[in-house]
């Protein structure tokens, strides 16, 4: 698997971890609801090891979309998980990375080291890195 960004992992996140995530979250792209154009797909890792997943799914009044980040943070919540680990995001869009919202809810149940996890394409670049470097002035 390519990877950029922080290339040290840390011990509990492994290469396949990171795989059955991306599995994960491009099956769950498939399930997108769109008005728009860019499905998105995502797994999020709980402190246990779990794998939730989630996509956007897109309302005719957008202001109700939810995105496939909360989603799957969603999930985790409702599935007993109490620590986001890592997230993955599949999305086919260039320079794709969470939102401010969805970085608020990454933050919220996870922290500052939380792993965010980009791909663009199945089998494509990976891209890593803590949530504190996408927003480093977050306040603490």
């Amino acid at each position: 698997m390519n990877c950029v960004g922080n290339s040290t992992m840390p011990p509990d996140l492994s290469e396949e971890t990171v795989a059955g995530m991306a599995k994960a979250a491009w099956n769950s792209r498939l399930m997108a609801r769109l008005y728009g154009s860019t499905a998105v797909g995502c797994a999020a890792l709980d402190e246990q090891g779990r794998v939730f997943v989630g996509c956007n799914i897109e309302h005719r009044y957008r202001s109700h979309d939810i995105h496939a980040e909360v989603n799957a943070i969603s999930s985790l919540v409702a599935g007993g998980g109490t620590s986001l680990v890592a997230i993955f995001i599949a999305a086919e869009r260039e320079r794709f990375t969470p939102c401010g919202s969805c970085m608020d809810w990454i933050f919220e149940v996870g922290s500052t080291s939380t792993l965010v996890i980009t791909q663009r394409e199945p089998d494509g670049v990976v891209v890593t890195l803590p949530a504190e470097d996408l927003m480093p002035f977050y306040p603490r």
